[in-house]
């Protein structure tokens, strides 16, 4: 039975998770949000992250994608539960247990897309930063929702990807490539 744990330890620490740098963070108070709706959307974010981490068994391309979703679910909010165990757990090697997310992807692709509308409406640097971002992420989940591929692409095209970078503390990878 030790050894069947040991094999299932070893299996699990054979990925590299490279746990997201925030330090004071990119969003202050200025953020078009209140504090309850940025833990929702932090802890929406992980849990996507934290599902498809373990659907995938820590994949390099999972840990990849996964790591800008935890990235900017410390940044809206750094305290998160749920984001700070999942970058705990990897950064240990272990692989998180699936959660039960309070949306589908396609459904959250959908908030995350109607957020990022109102968040331009708002206009500011910290907005209009959070916007591009839920914008590409929305796309991302939910490859057939056209009006966030088609937002996406032309975010793109205008002002190139993202600066995942910048919100994940270097290493993050320009959403393009990915």
């Amino acid at each position: 039975m030790a050894a069947a744990s040991l094999c299932r330890a070893e299996e699990e620490a054979k990925f590299h998770w490279k746990a997201p740098e925030i330090g004071a963070g990119e969003f202050s108070d200025a953020l078009g949000m209140l504090a309850r709706e940025r833990e929702d959307y932090a802890e929406n974010l992980a849990g996507y992250a934290v599902n498809l981490i373990a659907r995938h068994k820590a994949s390099d391309d999972s840990l990849r994608r996964a790591r800008r979703f935890v990235a900017l679910s410390m940044q809206l909010a750094p305290r998160n539960r749920r984001a700070l165990v999942a970058n705990y757990q990897l950064s240990h090697g272990i692989v998180p247990a699936p959660v039960e997310n309070s949306y589908d992807p396609e459904v959250l692709a959908k908030l995350l897309f109607t957020r990022a509308a109102l968040l331009k409406q708002q206009g500011g640097p910290e907005n209009l930063l959070l916007a591009r971002a839920f914008i590409e992420l929305a796309a991302e989940l939910d490859p057939r929702n056209d009006d966030a591929v088609y937002a996406s692409e032309l975010q793109r095209l205008d002002h190139g990807g993202v600066d995942w970078d910048k919100l994940a503390g270097g290493g993050g990878g320009q959403a393009g490539g990915e």
